[in-house]
This record gives structure tokens, C-alpha cells and sequence, in this order.
């Protein structure tokens, strides 16, 4: 397997993965709505295709020709269910394309917390669109690999639980998270497609738990570029606020769910045959100053 299409490569999770790719010679392929965006990223030699998951001519112009393809999809916060959603309308039109092309793989970026669907009387219609794409994925006559990932160490410098020079958290974390770096990540993604061995589910997580809680007071110690605090507010404010902005009402279910998820350690198989994760929390807090 050569040839590599990338959707969501630009994307915080998306960045890691497609950089592992170029570093093992494949041949990338990358989808991006904002080129100039993805040059400065990735540098002008990777190949790019301009397009939107609601063009499906633009999709088939980036799957002609592939080997495999890795998808990187999410629910924006500020959207609603019945918006489009590329983890579920997005991913119809992939399906409808990538069935009569070259593409033998497909890779599909899930998550371990939205195993949490159901349990304590919880249900998200975010989660719901996670379930299904799965199922899609499953049934779509392809080979797949699919990965379940605990929390991104990148979530508390750059992703959702960052917010400017604060840490926002909400409610009490309950559980430990096994945090995983993106650079790990990505080897483990491109490791699946190297052995490209069946159809395979991947558990992942790093060799470190924390809470959130925790993770939040441990960043803020070793972090000394500049000053980081936390902010924390009552999980019920966060469900009060999400009744007027889809913003507040994604960070509110998030939230409950990663709060309570009781994640276990699960990833022995993943370790096994991709590769044990090496970076540890306080590498990357250092790495990132």
C-alpha cells in the first residue's frame, strides 16, 4: 500500500497522523476546503485536492487512484444535529464514492468515550452519528481499521479543553484517562495500514491515567512558558447554557461523558501489533514550550 488519501488533515488530531504518513514514504494525498492553509502545514509538494464532503465530484476526484484512505471527522461544536454533519452526511457521500474506486482500506478516527452512550441515562445525538459511522465503515465491503482513542494530550494546549491562557473544565472528572500524544498516534494509524491485515478495531491509549482534574493541575505545574490557570465551572451552568448555544450544549454532554466514562485499560492488542506509545505527559508539556 503506496497511496495514501488524507480527510481532515489539517485538523488537530488530522496534523500528527498526516505528518507520519509523509515520514514513511507514502505517497499523500491530502483534502483540504483551504489549500493555502494545508501548503503551510505540510510544505507545496504534498499533493493536495481542493473540495468539500458535500461535493461528492470532489471526492472522487481525491480517491481516484488511492490505495487507502483515513478519515479524520467530527462534530463542529457550534453545529446542530440536523446541520450538515461530516461524520454522517459526509460520510454517505465517501461510501457512495469509495465502493467503485481503487481504495482497498479504509481508517476511521472514532473514540473511546462515546462507548459511553447509554450508560448512567446518558444519550447525545453526537454520539449517536459516531455509532453509526462505525456500523457504516463495518458494513461498507471494505477493509477497515478503526481506532478508539482515550483523550489527546493536545486537548489541553490546543484542543477543547483549552481556552486561550485557560484550562476550562466543568463538573468532576471521575476516571482516569490513558492520555495519548498525536505523534503516537499517528505511527499506530500508519502501522495498521502497513501490515494492512483484515479488518481490525484499535483501543487506544497511552501508558499514563490521569483525570481530567488532574491532567488540567498537572499542565499548569510544568508548563512555564506563561502562566496557564484553570477554570472550572458546575457541570449544571454548562447544561443551563447549552438550552441557547449548540456550543455550550456540545462542551456540556462532552464533558458529562468524559467525566464519567469508567475508561479501563484496554490497549494490549494495539500495543502488540502497532507499537507501544512512548511519549509521556511531562515529554509533551516540555516539547510543546
Amino acid at each position: 500500500m503506496k497511496k495514501i488519501a488524507i480527510v481532515g488533515a489539517t485538523g488537530m488530531l488530522g496534523q500528527p497522523v498526516a505528518k507520519e504518513f509523509l515520514k514513511a514514504g507514502f505517497e499523500v494525498t491530502l483534502f483540504a476546503r483551504n489549500p493555502e492553509k494545508a501548503i503551510g502545514l505540510f510544505g507545496p509538494n504534498v499533493r493536495i485536492v481542493q473540495g468539500d464532503l458535500a461535493d461528492v465530484n470532489s471526492i472522487i476526484q481525491l480517491l481516484e487512484g488511492q490505495d487507502g484512505l483515513y478519515l479524520n471527522l467530527s462534530v463542529e461544536q457550534k453545529s446542530g444535529k440536523y446541520d450538515f454533519q461530516p461524520e454522517r452526511d459526509g460520510l454517505d457521500n465517501i461510501i457512495k464514492v469509495v465502493k467503485n474506486s481503487s481504495v482497498k482500506r479504509i481508517g476511521y478516527l472514532s473514540s473511546l468515550v462515546h462507548l459511553y452512550q447509554g450508560q448512567n441515562d446518558f444519550y447525545w445525538w453526537a454520539f449517536e452519528i459516531k455509532q453509526s459511522a462505525v456500523l457504516k465503515i463495518k458494513y461498507c465491503g471494505l477493509h477497515h481499521s478503526i481506532f478508539y482513542p482515550s483523550t489527546f494530550m493536545e486537548c489541553f494546549d490546543k484542543g477543547a479543553y483549552r481556552q486561550g491562557d485557560y484550562i476550562a473544565l466543568a463538573g468532576k472528572s471521575n476516571h482516569k484517562m490513558h492520555l495519548i500524544s498525536g505523534s503516537d498516534y499517528g505511527k499506530q494509524v500508519v502501522k495498521a495500514f502497513q501490515l494492512d491485515n483484515g479488518n481490525n478495531e484499535y483501543v487506544v491509549q497511552g501508558p499514563e491515567g490521569y483525570t481530567a482534574d488532574d491532567a488540567a493541575e498537572f499542565y499548569v505545574r510544568n508548563y512555564t512558558k506563561k502562566k496557564v490557570k484553570i477554570m472550572k465551572a458546575p457541570i449544571g451552568l454548562m447544561k443551563l447554557l447549552g438550552g441557547f448555544t449548540n456550543k455550550f450544549n456540545y462542551g456540556a454532554n462532552i464533558c458529562e461523558a468524559l467525566n464519567n466514562y469508567p475508561e479501563e485499560f484496554r490497549a494490549s492488542k494495539t500495543w502488540n501489533e502497532l507499537g507501544k506509545p512512548e511519549t509521556k505527559f511531562s515529554d509533551y508539556i516540555h516539547q510543546s514550550m
